[in-house]
Protein backbone atom coordinates (compact mmCIF):
# COMPACT_ATOMS: atom_id res chain seq x y z
CA UNK A 1 0.00 0.00 0.00
CA UNK A 2 2.94 2.25 0.87
CA UNK A 3 4.55 1.33 -2.52
CA UNK A 4 1.62 2.06 -4.43
CA UNK A 5 1.13 5.63 -2.24
CA UNK A 6 4.62 6.42 -3.33
CA UNK A 7 4.51 5.21 -6.96
CA UNK A 8 1.54 7.47 -7.18
CA UNK A 9 2.93 10.75 -5.82
CA UNK A 10 5.71 10.47 -7.78
CA UNK A 11 3.86 10.00 -11.39
CA UNK A 12 1.97 13.06 -10.45
CA UNK A 13 5.20 14.75 -9.15
CA UNK A 14 6.63 14.14 -12.86
CA UNK A 15 3.15 15.39 -14.36
CA UNK A 16 3.15 18.64 -12.43
CA UNK A 17 6.78 18.61 -13.19
CA UNK A 18 6.29 18.26 -17.19
CA UNK A 19 3.37 20.45 -16.86
CA UNK A 20 5.23 23.73 -15.31
CA UNK A 21 8.34 23.10 -17.54
CA UNK A 22 5.87 24.14 -20.91
CA UNK A 23 6.63 26.81 -22.99
CA UNK A 24 3.88 26.34 -25.52
CA UNK A 25 4.19 27.17 -29.29
CA UNK A 26 6.38 24.26 -31.42
CA UNK A 27 7.67 22.90 -29.01
CA UNK A 28 9.43 19.11 -30.20
CA UNK A 29 8.26 17.84 -26.90
CA UNK A 30 4.25 18.90 -26.77
CA UNK A 31 3.98 17.74 -30.85
CA UNK A 32 3.07 14.11 -29.95
CA UNK A 33 0.38 14.63 -29.01
CA UNK A 34 -0.90 16.52 -32.11
CA UNK A 35 -0.03 13.65 -34.87
CA UNK A 36 4.03 15.05 -35.67
CA UNK A 37 6.07 12.34 -35.68
CA UNK A 38 9.77 13.13 -34.55
CA UNK A 39 11.47 13.70 -37.82
CA UNK A 40 8.06 15.88 -39.19
CA UNK A 41 7.47 19.02 -39.16
CA UNK A 42 7.43 19.41 -35.02
CA UNK A 43 10.92 17.31 -35.30
CA UNK A 44 14.40 18.42 -34.72
CA UNK A 45 14.24 19.95 -37.99
CA UNK A 46 14.56 23.79 -38.61
CA UNK A 47 14.90 26.03 -36.25
CA UNK A 48 12.78 26.12 -32.99
CA UNK A 49 10.44 28.94 -32.72
CA UNK A 50 7.96 29.63 -29.66
CA UNK A 51 4.25 30.57 -29.49
CA UNK A 52 5.90 34.33 -29.17
CA UNK A 53 8.16 34.27 -32.07
CA UNK A 54 11.41 33.70 -30.69
CA UNK A 55 13.63 31.71 -32.51
CA UNK A 56 16.04 29.61 -30.41
CA UNK A 57 19.09 32.01 -31.30
CA UNK A 58 17.29 34.50 -29.15
CA UNK A 59 16.59 36.23 -32.68
CA UNK A 60 12.76 37.09 -33.88
CA UNK A 61 11.40 34.49 -37.08
CA UNK A 62 12.66 35.77 -39.84
CA UNK A 63 15.61 37.95 -39.06
CA UNK A 64 18.58 37.20 -40.69
CA UNK A 65 17.55 34.74 -42.86
CA UNK A 66 17.61 36.62 -46.04
CA UNK A 67 14.59 38.83 -47.92
CA UNK A 68 12.32 37.26 -49.72
CA UNK A 69 12.50 39.92 -52.60
CA UNK A 70 10.88 37.15 -55.75
CA UNK A 71 8.82 39.10 -57.32
CA UNK A 72 6.40 36.39 -58.15
CA UNK A 73 5.52 36.26 -53.77
CA UNK A 74 4.70 39.99 -54.18
CA UNK A 75 2.61 39.96 -57.54
CA UNK A 76 -1.13 41.23 -56.39
CA UNK A 77 -1.90 38.50 -59.55
CA UNK A 78 -0.16 35.57 -58.69
CA UNK A 79 -1.29 33.04 -56.20
CA UNK A 80 1.45 33.14 -54.06
CA UNK A 81 0.80 36.42 -53.12
CA UNK A 82 -2.47 35.17 -51.15
CA UNK A 83 -0.87 33.86 -48.17
CA UNK A 84 -4.19 33.01 -45.67
CA UNK A 85 -5.76 30.02 -45.34
CA UNK A 86 -9.15 30.38 -43.16
CA UNK A 87 -10.72 27.54 -41.47
CA UNK A 88 -14.24 26.28 -39.89
CA UNK A 89 -15.19 26.98 -35.84
CA UNK A 90 -13.29 24.24 -34.26
CA UNK A 91 -11.90 22.43 -37.17
CA UNK A 92 -8.13 21.99 -38.53
CA UNK A 93 -9.71 21.18 -41.98
CA UNK A 94 -7.99 22.87 -44.94
CA UNK A 95 -11.59 23.89 -46.99
CA UNK A 96 -11.70 22.71 -50.54
CA UNK A 97 -11.12 27.08 -51.67
CA UNK A 98 -7.73 26.96 -49.77
CA UNK A 99 -6.54 23.48 -51.74
CA UNK A 100 -5.39 25.58 -54.94
CA UNK A 101 -3.45 28.51 -52.70
CA UNK A 102 -1.88 25.76 -50.73
CA UNK A 103 -0.68 23.88 -53.98
CA UNK A 104 0.66 27.10 -55.48
CA UNK A 105 2.96 27.68 -52.79
CA UNK A 106 3.81 23.91 -52.19
CA UNK A 107 4.92 24.24 -56.04
CA UNK A 108 7.26 27.47 -55.12
CA UNK A 109 8.93 25.87 -51.95
CA UNK A 110 9.76 22.57 -54.22
CA UNK A 111 10.86 24.62 -56.66
CA UNK A 112 12.86 26.71 -54.41
CA UNK A 113 14.37 24.58 -52.05
CA UNK A 114 16.43 27.32 -50.30
CA UNK A 115 13.16 29.14 -49.44
CA UNK A 116 11.34 28.33 -45.81
CA UNK A 117 8.25 30.01 -44.21
CA UNK A 118 7.04 29.89 -41.01
CA UNK A 119 2.92 28.22 -40.72
CA UNK A 120 1.73 30.66 -37.81
CA UNK A 121 -1.37 29.35 -36.82
CA UNK A 122 -4.08 31.23 -34.88
CA UNK A 123 -7.65 30.74 -33.41
CA UNK A 124 -10.33 32.77 -32.55
CA UNK A 125 -11.11 34.02 -28.64
CA UNK A 126 -13.78 31.09 -27.63
CA UNK A 127 -12.28 28.32 -25.72
CA UNK A 128 -9.08 28.09 -23.32
CA UNK A 129 -5.98 29.38 -23.93
CA UNK A 130 -4.53 26.16 -23.80
CA UNK A 131 -6.84 24.69 -25.98
CA UNK A 132 -6.18 27.49 -28.74
CA UNK A 133 -2.64 27.17 -29.02
CA UNK A 134 -3.34 23.58 -29.89
CA UNK A 135 -6.10 24.21 -32.33
CA UNK A 136 -3.56 26.80 -34.19
CA UNK A 137 -1.07 24.21 -34.00
CA UNK A 138 -3.15 21.62 -35.46
CA UNK A 139 -4.00 24.10 -38.25
CA UNK A 140 -0.34 24.82 -38.81
CA UNK A 141 0.46 21.45 -38.84
CA UNK A 142 -3.14 20.41 -41.21
CA UNK A 143 -1.09 22.83 -43.85
CA UNK A 144 2.28 21.55 -43.39
CA UNK A 145 1.37 17.89 -44.48
CA UNK A 146 -0.44 19.21 -47.65
CA UNK A 147 2.54 20.86 -48.60
CA UNK A 148 4.98 17.97 -47.74
CA UNK A 149 2.11 15.77 -49.67
CA UNK A 150 2.93 17.90 -52.62
CA UNK A 151 7.07 17.89 -52.26
CA UNK A 152 8.13 19.95 -49.66
CA UNK A 153 11.19 19.33 -47.69
CA UNK A 154 10.50 19.54 -43.77
CA UNK A 155 13.14 21.76 -43.31
CA UNK A 156 11.47 24.98 -45.21
CA UNK A 157 9.00 24.42 -42.74
CA UNK A 158 8.59 25.47 -39.14
CA UNK A 159 5.02 25.54 -37.39
CA UNK A 160 4.36 28.06 -35.12
CA UNK A 161 1.33 28.65 -33.26
CA UNK A 162 -0.21 31.88 -31.34
CA UNK A 163 -3.65 30.62 -30.35
CA UNK A 164 -5.91 33.21 -29.73
CA UNK A 165 -3.00 36.09 -29.08
CA UNK A 166 -2.64 37.87 -32.17
CA UNK A 167 -6.00 38.23 -33.65
CA UNK A 168 -6.18 39.57 -36.67
CA UNK A 169 -9.19 41.60 -36.14
CA UNK A 170 -10.82 42.82 -32.63
CA UNK A 171 -14.24 41.87 -31.82
CA UNK A 172 -16.43 39.71 -30.03
CA UNK A 173 -18.72 38.37 -33.49
CA UNK A 174 -18.87 36.11 -35.88
CA UNK A 175 -17.00 38.37 -38.71
CA UNK A 176 -14.54 38.93 -36.42
CA UNK A 177 -14.02 35.53 -35.73
CA UNK A 178 -14.08 34.07 -39.28
CA UNK A 179 -10.84 36.20 -39.91
CA UNK A 180 -8.90 35.39 -36.76
CA UNK A 181 -9.48 31.17 -37.46
CA UNK A 182 -6.24 31.28 -39.62
CA UNK A 183 -3.20 30.10 -40.82
CA UNK A 184 -0.85 32.76 -42.30
CA UNK A 185 2.00 31.64 -44.31
CA UNK A 186 5.07 33.69 -43.89
CA UNK A 187 8.16 33.57 -46.08
CA UNK A 188 11.81 34.58 -44.69
CA UNK A 189 12.17 38.17 -44.66
CA UNK A 190 8.81 39.02 -45.13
Amino acid sequence: MKLLRTVLMLMVLGFILNGCSSKGGAQDAGMAGLGADAGGVGGTSGPRISKYGQGGDGGMYGAGKGRADDPALNDPSSPLSKRVIYFMYDSYEVLPEYQSVVSAHAGYLASHPNRNVVLEGHADERGSPEYNVALGEQRGQAVARMLQLQGVNNGQLQVVSFGEEKPAVPGHDESAWQQNRRVEISYSGQ
